[in-house]
């Protein structure tokens, strides 16, 4: 949690939110992920001053135990004084015990977004699904509570001014936004309209900007000119000596294949499975993973 501190921005840790987004796909299934087309509705959890603290932010927890589908979890909210915006007692269950944060006494509107997280941490943790390290283990987190309809509340308790910052989560804004525009092009939900603060809807722009250059990377035929002419040279390099490497910011990589034609492998822009196709001019490939169809030139 950013409390008065300064807020990074950017994305640095991108690799591991496109990985985060290819095991979500992986654990749960194309079918299992659409079955999360509609987000947490604002209202459900909505938190003003007059509620009780205590049964205001158990309302709010159990809205999200509905929202991930875990009918037997039973969340327990206390408040404390701690470093962190909250923390979940990953036990057994079916009673999971929730410690937020002393300062959301007085910031209620940002319950939400602190439970939202927690309550995924117990969502993951029976999925059996986490990545080595804390650092990663958060991101993946984040970005599962952003893919699966929740994150837009952690994106929406970033505020910036000159005197005074918050932000909740792990992710940077661009990159809570770069994962909620992922979200927006599969499942066609828009959740702009939800955006309290001005410094959330522009960092929910900053994404969908980076989340559509993922759909103009060669050999996408969607690729722009200039991608399309150093993939060109790439390619004839690669058949001319025997393959050899791309250069290393390259997205696609050239492979020999002995029973036929050079192939070339990429991560689809949907779900950054890495897909693989021959090199023969226009092809159509069909994404395993996450059903996506492909138009490439390779």
């Amino acid at each position: 949690m950013t409390n008065g501190g300064p807020v990074e921005h950017g994305y640095p840790h991108l690799d591991t939110v496109r990985a985060a987004i290819t095991a979500l796909y992986k654990r749960l299934s194309y079918d299992t992920i659409h079955t999360f087309d509609t987000s947490v509705a604002p209202a459900d959890v909505a938190f003003c001053d007059t509620d009780d603290l205590h049964l205001g932010a158990q309302r709010v927890a159990r809205e999200l135990v509905r929202h991930f589908r875990l009918p037997d979890a039973r969340m327990i909210v206390s408040f404390r004084e701690m470093e962190h915006a909250a923390n979940v007692e990953l036990a057994a269950g079916p009673e999971y015990f929730i410690e937020l944060n002393d300062r959301f006494r007085t910031h209620r509107r940002d319950i939400g977004a602190a439970l939202a997280h927690e309550v995924m941490h117990v969502y993951l943790h029976r999925l059996d699904l986490s990545f080595p390290g804390t650092r990663d283990n958060e991101i993946l987190t984040d970005t599962a509570t952003t893919y699966l309809g929740a994150g837009w509340l952690l994106l929406d308790a970033y505020r910036e001014d000159s005197a005074s910052s918050q932000k909740l989560g792990y992710l940077t804004p661009e990159e809570f936004g770069y994962v909620l525009a992922k979200r927006s092009l599969v499942l066609g939900e828009d959740p702009a309209i939800w955006f309290t603060s001005p410094q959330a809807y522009t960092a929910y722009t900053k994404g969908m900007a980076r989340a559509r250059h993922d759909e103009r990377q060669p050999p996408l035929t969607a690729a722009g000119w200039a991608g399309r002419r150093r993939y060109a040279k790439d390619r004839r390099h690669a058949q001319e000596h025997a393959v050899g490497a791309p250069p290393a910011d390259a997205p696609y990589a050239f492979t020999p294949d002995s029973h036929g034609p050079l192939r070339v492998s990429f991560p689809c822009p949907t779900c950054h499975q890495r897909i693989r196709v021959p090199v023969r001019g226009r092809v159509r490939a069909r994404c395993g993973l996450c059903r996506t169809v492909l138009e490439c030139d390779t």
